[in-house]
C-alpha cells in the first residue's frame, strides 16, 4: 500500500484524475485523501458494496457536507439526497408521483426543438464556447419547461445551480458571501413559485408535486423546494458536464464522429460508454455508521467515505482496456446515475437529453475542433468539468440538406 496522500483538488487531478485514480486502484484502493482526510474508496467491487448498502454507508454523511456552519439554511440538506431508508422510500415514492418515465419520455418534441435551435446559432457562429451555447442552455430551459419556469431566468438559475454545489466544508471564503445570498435567494423564489401553483395549478412538476399523494400523506413545502433544488442541481450539473466532456472527448476522436454519422444506431451504445468513460457524477460521499473493512482497509465508524463512480468505471478488473473508448462495451451493472436506494431519479431526462443533443450536433457538425488555450477546470467533490470549452464547428459540405423530420421536430 502507498503511503503518499493524495490530493483531489490539486490542478493535475482536476485536469486528469484517471492516471491518479489508476494509482490508487493499484496501490491504495482504500485511503485516506485530501482534502480533509477523507476516505476515498477507487475500485468498482468496493464501490459498489458502498452504493448497495446505505445501512452501513449512510448519506447522513453527504448532509454534514451541506450544513456548513455559515450557511443559515440548504434545502438539500433534508432532501432525497441526505435520507437514508426507510424515510427515503417515503419520499421517493411520493415524488416520483410527480416526475415519470412517461413524462419524461412524453417531453422529447421539446428537447429536440430547443437541441435544433441551439444547434443552429452555433452553425451560425461557427466558433463558441460550447457550455455557454449548448451544454448550459439545452438542460436549463428543459428544466425551466419541466417546473413551469420562465426560461428567460435559465442563466440565473444555472448560477444557482454553480453556487449549490460549491457549498461544503472547504468552500473558499471569498465565495461565502455570494453562495449564501444565492441559497436565501433561491429558497424565496422558490416558495413564491409553490404558493402561485397552489392558488394557480399547472400542467407542470411543482403541481403534480403538490398533488402527489400516498395514503393520505402529501409532501410538505419543505420537500418541494428540496425536489426543487435537487431538480435545478443535478438536471444543470449532470446533463451539462456529460455533453461537455463528451464533445470534449470527440474533439480528439473524430473517426467516431465519423461512425456515428455514418450510422446513427451505434448512438445507443456511444451514450452507454460516454456515461462510464466519464461520468456526470465523479464522487458520491457517504459516511459509516460503524467499522467497516474494505480491500483489506478498515474503515472506522463516523469516517467520511468518497466513493469515486468515475474510477470505479475504468477498474481493468471489471471493463477490459477500460481507458480505451468503446461504444460497443457492454456493462453489466451500470453506476453512472448510481445504484441502490439513490439511484438518479433524472436519469431518464439526462439520456433523453444527451441522446437528443448529440443527434442534432452530429447531423450538423462533421467534426468538432478545440481552440487555443488550456481549460480551467471547477473544483467540486461532486462533479469535475471545465468551466468552459471553446470551440470550432465544421460543417459538412452537404450541410443545406436538412431531414424533415427534425426541422417538424423544432417547429
Amino acid at each position: 500500500m502507498s503511503t503518499h496522500r493524495f490530493d483531489l483538488f490539486a490542478p493535475e487531478a482536476r485536469a486528469n484524475p484517471h492516471p491518479i485514480y489508476a494509482e490508487m486502484r493499484r496501490n491504495s484502493p482504500v485511503c485516506q485523501v485530501d482534502p480533509g482526510g477523507i476516505w476515498a474508496v477507487a475500485r468498482y467491487d468496493d464501490v459498489l458494496f458502498v452504493l448497495k448498502h446505505p445501512e452501513i454507508f449512510s448519506s447522513q454523511g453527504f448532509r454534514v457536507t451541506l450544513l456548513a456552519p455559515w450557511l443559515e439554511s440548504n434545502p438539500l440538506a433534508d432532501s432525497l439526497l441526505v435520507l437514508d431508508p426507510p424515510e427515503h422510500n417515503r419520499l421517493r415514492a411520493l415524488v416520483s408521483r410527480g416526475f415519470t418515465p412517461g413524462m419524461i419520455a412524453g417531453f422529447e418534441p421539446r428537447v429536440r426543438a430547443i437541441a435544433e435551435e441551439l444547434a443552429g446559432e452555433l452553425e451560425r457562429l461557427g466558433e463558441a464556447d460550447f457550455m455557454a451555447s449548448f451544454a448550459v442552455p439545452l438542460p436549463a430551459r428543459v428544466i425551466c419547461e419541466l417546473l413551469g419556469l420562465d426560461p428567460t431566468l435559465h442563466a440565473e438559475f444555472k448560477r444557482w445551480a454553480d453556487h449549490l454545489a460549491m457549498v461544503s466544508p472547504v468552500t473558499p471564503s471569498e465565495h461565502i458571501p455570494a453562495v449564501r445570498a444565492t441559497v436565501e435567494a433561491m429558497i424565496g423564489f422558490m416558495k413564491e413559485v409553490i404558493a402561485r401553483r397552489r392558488k394557480t395549478p399547472a400542467n407542470d412538476v411543482v403541481t403534480r408535486l403538490l398533488r402527489a399523494e400516498i395514503d393520505g400523506h402529501a409532501l410538505s413545502e419543505a420537500e418541494i423546494v428540496g425536489f426543487m433544488s435537487i431538480i435545478l442541481m443535478a438536471g444543470f450539473e449532470t446533463t451539462t458536464n456529460l455533453l461537455t466532456k463528451t464533445v470534449l472527448g470527440l474533439t480528439g476522436r473524430p473517426a467516431d464522429i465519423a461512425r456515428l454519422r455514418a450510422d446513427p444506431a451505434l448512438l445507443a451504445g456511444f451514450t452507454e460508454e460516454a456515461l462510464r468513460f466519464e461520468s456526470p457524477a465523479e464522487i458520491v460521499l457517504r459516511q459509516t455508521t460503524t467499522e467497516v473493512t474494505l480491500s483489506g482497509v478498515t474503515i472506522p465508524k463516523g469516517a467520511f467515505v468518497a466513493a469515486i463512480i468515475a474510477s470505479a468505471q475504468r477498474d481493468e478488473r471489471k471493463f477490459p482496456e477500460p481507458d480505451r473508448f468503446d461504444m460497443a462495451r457492454k456493462p453489466d451493472v451500470f453506476i453512472a446515475f448510481g445504484h441502490g436506494p439513490h439511484h438518479c431519479l433524472g436519469a431518464p431526462l439526462a439520456r433523453l437529453e444527451m441522446k437528443v443533443g448529440l443527434e442534432t450536433l452530429l447531423r450538423r457538425f462533421e467534426r468538432f475542433e478545440r481552440l487555443p488555450g488550456e481549460l480551467a477546470w471547477n473544483c467540486t467533490l461532486a462533479v469535475r468539468c471545465p468551466h468552459a470549452l471553446p470551440l470550432r464547428f465544421v460543417v459538412p459540405a452537404s450541410s443545406s440538406v436538412r431531414s424533415a423530420r427534425y426541422v417538424e421536430a423544432a417547429v
